[in-house]
C-alpha cells in the first residue's frame, strides 16, 4: 500500500497551512500552465487521482464535467473534500493508487496533481489508466521533477559567491527516497525523466506535451520567493493521449 503520510496529524497540519491548501488552484503557481494542457471539460467523465481537498474535482464540475470521481488514500483529505463539496456530480472514494479497480473505457480525462511521485508501481498504474480511459481521451498530470527528487541533503548549497546550487545525489540510481518534508520519513519514488516518459509510452500513451515548469517573470515579480524555482525545475507537467 502507498504510504498514507497525509493522515499523519503533523503532516496534515503542516500541509493545511500551505498556500495551495488555503487558496486552492489559483494559489498553485503552476496551475495556469497545467490548465493550458487540459481539454474542454464539457460533458467529460473525469477521474482525479490523489484528489486531496477536491479543488480540481470541483473546478472540473464547475467547468462542465458530467461526472467526477475523486480518489485519495487519505481519509483526512477526503473528509475535507466532502465538507467543501456540494455538487451532486462529484463522488469521492478512498483508493490506493497502487491498487486501482477502475472500469474499462469509462473516463474521458484522468488528472493528477503532485501525487504520482509517491507511487512505486507507476508502470502498473499507467497500464491500468490506459485501460480505464476511452480511445482518444486525455491524461494530464504534474509530478515532482526527477532533479528535484534527487538532491544531496540539505538541498540548496551556497557557494563563496553567494550563488545557490542544487547538487544531485545519485540521479541515475532509481528507487525509494526518504525526505523530511512536513513530517519525518516521507517516502517518495525517484525515477529518471527517461524512465517516467518511457513508462507512459510503454503503456500505449502518445506524449503530447512536457513542461519542466518554472515561474514567469510576472509570477516572480508578484512572489519573489519563486525566483529560486528558476535554478532547477521543481516539477514536470505532462499531457498524454490514449
Amino acid at each position: 500500500m502507498t504510504q498514507n503520510i497525509y493522515d499523519d496529524p503533523d503532516f496534515f497540519q503542516g500541509y493545511s497551512q500551505m498556500n495551495r491548501s488555503i487558496g486552492g488552484l489559483d494559489a498553485a503557481p503552476e496551475w495556469p500552465a497545467l490548465k493550458a494542457l487540459l481539454p474542454s471539460m464539457h460533458d467529460l467523465n473525469v477521474v482525479d487521482l490523489g484528489c486531496g481537498y477536491g479543488w480540481f474535482s470541483r473546478w472540473a464540475s464547475e467547468h462542465g464535467a458530467a461526472q467526477v470521481l475523486g480518489l485519495d488514500v487519505s481519509e483526512k483529505m477526503l473528509e475535507r473534500a466532502r465538507e467543501t463539496t456540494a455538487a451532486a456530480n462529484i463522488r469521492y472514494e478512498r483508493a490506493d493508487l497502487e491498487h486501482l479497480d477502475l472500469p474499462v473505457c469509462r473516463f474521458d480525462l484522468a488528472y493528477s496533481s503532485l501525487a504520482l511521485h509517491y507511487i512505486k508501481d507507476l508502470p502498473g498504474l499507467f497500464a491500468h489508466l490506459y485501460a480505464a480511459l476511452k480511445p482518444g481521451s486525455h491524461f494530464v498530470f504534474s509530478i515532482e521533477h526527477p532533479i528535484f527528487m534527487a538532491p544531496r541533503n540539505p538541498g540548496w548549497l551556497v557557494d563563496s559567491d553567494g550563488h545557490k546550487r542544487w547538487p544531485l545525489d545519485s540521479y541515475q540510481m532509481e528507487g525509494e527516497r526518504v525526505t523530511h518534508w512536513l513530517a519525518e520519513g516521507v517516502i517518495k519514488q525517484h525515477r529518471t525523466m527517461g524512465t517516467l516518459l518511457n513508462a507512459l509510452i510503454a503503456a500505449g500513451f502518445a506524449i503530447r506535451h512536457v513542461n519542466e515548469w518554472g515561474p514567469s517573470d510576472a509570477q516572480v515579480a508578484a512572489q519573489p520567493a519563486l525566483a529560486e524555482e528558476r535554478e532547477r525545475p521543481m516539477m514536470m507537467l505532462v499531457a498524454v493521449q490514449r
